[in-house]
């Protein structure tokens, strides 16, 4: 059984930047694709990244993809969202998953097997 811990989000003004972190507890991180989605307020939930087992492949939602980079550190079996250049579109929870099955996860929540509980990342304007 494999537990995801989100930290990191808060709120920051307009043009700021977070990094979310995401912890891995049960069997090592090396082993499984994440993932970080998003769900806004009254939106669904959404795929923001992914990155594959070892780290060396990756792919962004194309709104963020020049602002956010995912990363992972299988060492400390974490995974990390940089986010740089927020604005207030990018107010939601978000959610960190991990695919046990795959090399590299899709875009789809069916796609992963395990989920965080989400953590809060709020942009002022």
């Amino acid at each position: 059984q494999v537990q995801l811990v989100e930290s990191g989000g808060g709120l920051v003004q307009a043009g700021g930047s977070l990094r979310l972190s995401c912890a891995a507890s049960g069997p090592t991180l090396r082993n499984y694709a994440m993932g970080w989605f998003r769900q806004a307020p009254g939106k669904e939930r959404e795929f923001v990244a992914a990155i594959s087992w070892s780290g060396g492949r990756t792919y962004h939602l194309d709104s963020v993809k020049d602002r956010f980079t995912i990363s992972r550190d299988n060492a400390k079996n974490t995974a990390y969202l940089q986010m740089n250049s927020l604005n207030p579109e990018d107010t939601a929870v978000y959610y960190c998953a991990a695919d046990l099955r795959t090399y590299l996860s899709g875009t789809d929540e069916s796609d992963y097997d395990y989920w965080g509980q989400g953590t809060q990342v709020t942009v002022s304007s």
